[in-house]
């Protein structure tokens, strides 16, 4: 005899598989979890090698405006570099940090008493140092287009556009938005 609430339950037919029993709530969160944590490492990472560029600075080509050490965070969706811009190039397999002096299509003018010109106006920018012409370029130098000429804001320190001569827009990796002074962590 069955008992009562037996009766209510309707029997399976033969042959049919015993229903599953229902997953654990703990096993549905971490799943949940884990999926949450795949999709934000996956925009942290798009975030970091698409949209910006993080590096430290080396050596003291920037200084004071950046030293070495400091965290330098770039835009890499900047296409077009104002004069005065810093930003992270490449050149010989490494980043550097620089500040843009001229675009394609400027005339850079460096003088024996270190005065520059870019297009005939005297720049300084309250840059420390004077900037004395090396051996590579003869001035006047017309920059080339999709081309900038960088230099370093410690001009007898940094190794810039007077020795390699300019750097292709396409070695620009970034436009520096912000830096972290890393100096005495």
């Amino acid at each position: 005899m069955k008992e009562p609430n037996e009766a209510l339950a309707p029997e399976a037919p033969p042959g049919t598989p015993e229903a599953k029993p229902e997953k654990s709530p703990l096993l549905r969160e971490v799943r949940s979890l884990a999926v949450r944590l795949a999709v934000f490492a996956a925009l942290l990472w798009v975030l970091l090698t698409q949209v910006y560029l993080v590096t430290q600075a080396s050596g003291n080509e920037m200084f004071p405006a950046v030293k070495d050490g400091d965290l330098v965070l770039g835009i890499r969706l900047e296409k077009d570099y104002a004069k005065n811009d810093v930003v992270v190039y490449e050149r010989s397999g490494r980043l550097r940090v620089g500040r843009v002096l001229a675009r394609g299509g400027d005339i850079v003018t460096l003088s024996e008493s270190g005065v520059v010109e870019v297009n005939g106006s005297a720049q300084g920018g309250g840059i420390l140092y004077p900037t004395y012409p090396k051996s590579l370029l003869s001035y006047p130098y017309a920059v080339p287009e999709d081309s900038v000429f960088i230099l370093g804001d410690c001009r007898t320190q940094a190794e810039d556009s007077r020795d390699f001569g300019p750097v292709q827009c396409s070695a620009v990796k970034a436009k520096v938005i912000t830096l972290i002074r890393r100096r005495g962590l």
